[in-house]
């Protein structure tokens, strides 16, 4: 019986961990967006940024070679 005296104020701090962490969560714009990466993955994203396609194409002019677009 007297575990009890330790259980549940330990229980009341979890809890109140557990809710504080919720709102800080929510605060914070965790759950803004939950279907968005799971579409995304779905996306394909086959050609490169736009700045990493400048560079290829700096460096291929640098070898003297031309690619085609």
């Amino acid at each position: 019986m007297s575990i009890l005296y330790l259980l549940i104020p330990l229980s009341l701090v979890l809890f109140g961990l557990a809710v504080w962490a919720f709102f800080w969560a929510v605060r914070n714009d965790q759950f803004d967006d939950l279907e968005g990466p799971a579409y995304r993955i779905l996306f394909d994203e086959d050609d490169p940024p736009p700045a990493a396609r400048r560079e290829d194409d700096a460096t291929a002019a640098r070898h003297g070679r031309e690619e085609d677009a």
